[in-house]
């Protein structure tokens, strides 16, 4: 029997433990990646919508409703439009200003005294597609706060 009789299996068994961790760590870098994504697209969609919401006169519905569809799917309408991602919500979507949160009415700053709107996601999951190595990750809460127009 020669050296490489002896040596025939070794790679197959190799390649049979370091494959599992190796699976995992594909997984795990994939789906932190998407859950990153998914996370800054919210964030972004978030300040956008409350820098849309602070130029207008505060208790506007219709405007409300327009924040709320920016962080939906990303447009003022989402008539015929899917979420920005996937398993986001209206109901994940809160809006405080003054009308609907007194504490946001008339705060004193620097400049004066300004009325503040807030724009928030909340109790967003990250589902993942591997959940056999990767578990599904609730975030916490989106938010971003602007001044707005009194």
């Amino acid at each position: 029997m020669n050296r490489s009789d002896k040596q025939h299996g070794a790679v197959l068994v190799e390649l049979a433990l370091l494959l599992g961790p190796l699976l995992v760590l594909a997984f795990g870098i994939t789906e932190y990646g998407r859950a990153m994504y998914q996370y800054n697209a919210i964030a972004k969609a978030v300040r956008d919508s409350a820098r849309h919401l602070s130029q207008f006169a505060p208790g506007d519905p219709i405007r409300i409703g327009e924040a709320r569809s920016l962080v939906f799917c990303g447009a003022t309408d989402c008539a015929g439009r899917a979420p920005l991602v996937p398993g986001l919500t209206p109901d994940h979507v809160q809006v405080s200003d003054r009308t609907s949160n007194p504490a946001y009415n008339l705060q004193p700053t620097g400049r004066g005294t300004v009325n503040l709107v807030r724009v928030e996601v909340v109790g967003f999951d990250f589902r993942t597609v591997a959940p056999a190595f990767v578990g599904d990750v609730e975030f916490a809460p989106i938010h971003a706060t602007m001044v707005q127009v009194l």
